[in-house]
Protein backbone atom coordinates (compact mmCIF):
# COMPACT_ATOMS: atom_id res chain seq x y z
CA UNK A 1 0.00 0.00 0.00
CA UNK A 2 1.30 3.45 -0.93
CA UNK A 3 1.33 5.90 1.99
CA UNK A 4 0.91 9.59 1.20
CA UNK A 5 3.38 11.31 3.52
CA UNK A 6 3.50 14.80 2.09
CA UNK A 7 1.50 16.78 -0.46
CA UNK A 8 1.84 20.53 -0.96
CA UNK A 9 1.23 23.02 -3.78
CA UNK A 10 3.39 26.16 -3.89
CA UNK A 11 1.30 28.78 -5.67
CA UNK A 12 4.22 30.91 -6.84
CA UNK A 13 7.83 29.76 -6.59
CA UNK A 14 10.09 32.43 -5.17
CA UNK A 15 13.37 33.26 -6.95
CA UNK A 16 15.83 31.74 -4.48
CA UNK A 17 13.84 28.56 -3.89
CA UNK A 18 13.43 27.97 -7.62
CA UNK A 19 17.21 28.38 -7.98
CA UNK A 20 17.90 25.81 -5.25
CA UNK A 21 15.45 23.34 -6.82
CA UNK A 22 17.18 23.85 -10.17
CA UNK A 23 20.58 23.39 -8.55
CA UNK A 24 19.58 19.93 -7.31
CA UNK A 25 17.33 18.89 -10.19
CA UNK A 26 18.02 16.38 -12.95
CA UNK A 27 14.89 17.19 -14.93
CA UNK A 28 13.13 20.28 -16.27
CA UNK A 29 14.22 23.32 -14.28
CA UNK A 30 11.56 25.54 -12.69
CA UNK A 31 11.76 29.32 -12.69
CA UNK A 32 10.27 31.87 -10.33
CA UNK A 33 6.50 32.48 -10.34
CA UNK A 34 5.71 28.97 -11.57
CA UNK A 35 3.34 26.81 -9.53
CA UNK A 36 4.94 23.72 -8.02
CA UNK A 37 3.70 20.45 -6.51
CA UNK A 38 5.82 18.48 -4.04
CA UNK A 39 4.80 14.94 -3.14
CA UNK A 40 6.33 12.41 -0.73
CA UNK A 41 5.36 8.74 -0.44
CA UNK A 42 6.34 5.45 1.16
CA UNK A 43 7.60 3.03 -0.16
CA UNK A 44 10.00 5.21 -2.12
CA UNK A 45 10.02 3.31 -5.41
CA UNK A 46 6.34 4.07 -6.12
CA UNK A 47 7.23 7.71 -6.75
CA UNK A 48 7.89 6.73 -10.37
CA UNK A 49 4.37 5.35 -10.77
CA UNK A 50 2.92 8.59 -9.44
CA UNK A 51 5.14 10.71 -11.65
CA UNK A 52 3.90 8.68 -14.61
CA UNK A 53 0.31 9.47 -13.65
CA UNK A 54 1.04 13.20 -13.25
CA UNK A 55 2.83 13.78 -16.54
CA UNK A 56 0.49 11.60 -18.61
CA UNK A 57 -2.60 13.40 -17.37
CA UNK A 58 -1.37 17.01 -17.65
CA UNK A 59 1.26 19.26 -19.23
CA UNK A 60 3.36 19.66 -16.08
CA UNK A 61 7.15 19.51 -16.19
CA UNK A 62 9.00 17.16 -13.78
CA UNK A 63 12.18 18.37 -12.10
CA UNK A 64 12.86 15.38 -9.88
CA UNK A 65 11.85 11.88 -8.84
CA UNK A 66 14.03 10.99 -5.87
CA UNK A 67 14.12 7.47 -4.44
CA UNK A 68 15.61 7.40 -0.96
CA UNK A 69 15.92 4.38 1.31
CA UNK A 70 12.36 4.70 2.61
CA UNK A 71 10.71 7.75 1.07
CA UNK A 72 10.24 8.97 -2.48
CA UNK A 73 9.85 12.63 -3.50
CA UNK A 74 8.70 14.19 -6.74
CA UNK A 75 8.31 17.77 -7.92
CA UNK A 76 6.37 18.98 -10.97
CA UNK A 77 5.70 22.53 -12.08
CA UNK A 78 3.99 24.64 -14.74
CA UNK A 79 3.23 28.27 -15.54
CA UNK A 80 -0.49 27.56 -15.18
CA UNK A 81 -1.58 26.78 -11.63
CA UNK A 82 -4.53 24.79 -12.95
CA UNK A 83 -2.22 22.28 -14.65
CA UNK A 84 -0.35 21.64 -11.43
CA UNK A 85 -3.48 21.24 -9.35
CA UNK A 86 -4.91 18.90 -11.98
CA UNK A 87 -1.74 16.80 -11.82
CA UNK A 88 -2.09 16.59 -8.06
CA UNK A 89 -5.74 15.63 -8.37
CA UNK A 90 -4.84 12.87 -10.84
CA UNK A 91 -2.29 11.42 -8.42
CA UNK A 92 -4.73 11.57 -5.51
CA UNK A 93 -7.39 9.90 -7.66
CA UNK A 94 -4.95 7.12 -8.54
CA UNK A 95 -4.19 6.61 -4.85
CA UNK A 96 -7.90 6.86 -3.99
CA UNK A 97 -7.02 9.45 -1.37
CA UNK A 98 -7.79 13.08 -0.62
CA UNK A 99 -5.33 15.86 0.17
CA UNK A 100 -6.25 15.60 3.86
CA UNK A 101 -4.89 12.02 3.89
CA UNK A 102 -1.37 13.44 3.86
CA UNK A 103 0.60 13.56 7.08
CA UNK A 104 0.35 16.76 9.04
CA UNK A 105 3.75 18.48 9.20
CA UNK A 106 5.60 18.40 12.48
CA UNK A 107 8.44 20.70 13.47
CA UNK A 108 11.25 18.74 15.11
CA UNK A 109 13.49 21.72 15.80
CA UNK A 110 13.57 25.45 15.19
CA UNK A 111 16.46 27.68 16.18
CA UNK A 112 18.03 31.04 15.41
CA UNK A 113 21.76 31.58 15.86
CA UNK A 114 22.61 35.27 16.25
CA UNK A 115 25.78 37.02 15.05
CA UNK A 116 27.29 34.02 13.32
CA UNK A 117 31.04 33.67 13.79
CA UNK A 118 33.28 33.67 10.66
CA UNK A 119 34.49 30.07 11.02
CA UNK A 120 30.96 28.86 11.67
CA UNK A 121 29.78 30.68 8.54
CA UNK A 122 32.46 28.92 6.49
CA UNK A 123 31.28 25.50 7.67
CA UNK A 124 27.66 26.31 6.82
CA UNK A 125 28.66 27.61 3.40
CA UNK A 126 30.50 24.39 2.55
CA UNK A 127 27.13 22.59 2.65
CA UNK A 128 25.18 25.35 0.91
CA UNK A 129 23.32 24.85 -2.36
CA UNK A 130 22.00 28.39 -2.29
CA UNK A 131 23.26 31.72 -0.97
CA UNK A 132 26.25 32.06 1.33
CA UNK A 133 26.06 33.16 4.95
CA UNK A 134 27.99 36.30 5.87
CA UNK A 135 29.63 36.45 9.32
CA UNK A 136 27.56 38.53 11.71
CA UNK A 137 24.24 37.54 10.16
CA UNK A 138 21.55 35.57 11.95
CA UNK A 139 20.99 31.97 10.85
CA UNK A 140 17.61 30.22 11.11
CA UNK A 141 17.51 26.41 11.02
CA UNK A 142 14.24 24.49 10.74
CA UNK A 143 13.79 20.72 10.76
CA UNK A 144 10.49 19.09 9.71
CA UNK A 145 8.89 15.73 9.15
CA UNK A 146 7.84 14.77 6.54
CA UNK A 147 10.79 16.31 4.75
CA UNK A 148 8.93 17.68 1.75
CA UNK A 149 7.08 20.34 3.75
CA UNK A 150 10.27 22.28 4.24
CA UNK A 151 9.90 23.49 0.64
CA UNK A 152 6.65 25.22 1.60
CA UNK A 153 8.26 26.76 4.67
CA UNK A 154 11.15 28.07 2.56
CA UNK A 155 8.82 29.57 -0.04
CA UNK A 156 6.70 31.35 2.56
CA UNK A 157 9.77 32.60 4.40
CA UNK A 158 11.15 34.09 1.20
CA UNK A 159 7.83 35.83 0.57
CA UNK A 160 7.79 37.31 4.05
CA UNK A 161 11.27 38.79 4.41
CA UNK A 162 14.47 39.85 2.68
CA UNK A 163 16.64 36.87 3.52
CA UNK A 164 19.12 34.56 1.82
CA UNK A 165 18.12 30.93 1.36
CA UNK A 166 21.26 29.00 2.24
CA UNK A 167 19.98 25.46 1.78
CA UNK A 168 16.74 23.49 1.54
CA UNK A 169 16.83 19.71 1.91
CA UNK A 170 13.39 18.34 1.05
CA UNK A 171 14.01 14.59 0.88
CA UNK A 172 15.04 11.93 3.37
CA UNK A 173 13.93 11.23 6.92
CA UNK A 174 13.81 14.94 7.80
CA UNK A 175 13.52 18.21 5.90
CA UNK A 176 15.95 20.98 6.73
CA UNK A 177 15.87 24.69 5.96
CA UNK A 178 18.77 27.09 6.46
CA UNK A 179 18.28 30.82 5.84
CA UNK A 180 20.24 33.89 6.85
CA UNK A 181 20.00 37.65 6.99
CA UNK A 182 19.70 40.54 9.39
CA UNK A 183 18.25 39.82 12.81
CA UNK A 184 14.87 41.44 12.13
CA UNK A 185 14.45 39.89 8.68
CA UNK A 186 15.36 36.42 9.93
CA UNK A 187 12.88 36.80 12.79
CA UNK A 188 10.13 37.63 10.28
CA UNK A 189 11.11 34.77 7.96
CA UNK A 190 11.26 32.27 10.82
CA UNK A 191 7.83 33.30 12.06
CA UNK A 192 6.36 32.91 8.56
CA UNK A 193 7.95 29.48 8.10
CA UNK A 194 6.65 28.14 11.39
CA UNK A 195 3.21 29.71 11.01
CA UNK A 196 2.55 28.35 7.51
CA UNK A 197 3.24 24.77 8.59
CA UNK A 198 0.69 25.12 11.35
CA UNK A 199 -2.05 25.93 8.83
CA UNK A 200 -1.79 22.59 7.00
CA UNK A 201 -4.20 19.80 7.83
CA UNK A 202 -3.46 16.08 7.66
CA UNK A 203 -3.12 12.90 9.67
CA UNK A 204 -1.57 13.23 13.10
CA UNK A 205 1.30 10.77 13.60
CA UNK A 206 4.04 10.32 16.18
CA UNK A 207 6.77 8.64 14.11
Amino acid sequence: MIQLRGYIVLDSLQPQLSAIISNTSKGYLPVQSMTSLFLEVHPAIFIHRLLDVAIKSTAVFPSMAIVEREYGVLEVHHQEQGEVRQAGAAVLDYLQLSESCRRKPRILSSQIIRALEPYHAQIVNKESRGQNVVPGQSLFILETVPAVYVAYAANQAEKAARIELVDVKFCGAFGRLYLAGSESEVDSAAAAAVECLGTLDGRETKD
